[in-house]
């Protein structure tokens, strides 16, 4: 998920490079959305993903 918000991040600056203001404005929502759910994840995974075993 991190790639992908990676991905429109890149594809919003090259939008906004060329002055494609709407594209890369969307694009940038995208990569901010998929950003702080890879978060949200990441921060789970850690406190449930750590139980011991006995």
């Amino acid at each position: 998920m991190l790639s992908w918000a990676v991905t429109f991040l890149i594809l919003a600056l090259i939008a906004a490079a060329f002055g494609f203001g709407g594209i890369a404005g969307a694009a940038a929502g995208m990569a901010k959305i998929l950003f702080f759910i890879f978060v949200v994840l990441t921060v789970i995974s850690f406190i449930f993903g750590r139980r011991k075993v006995p």
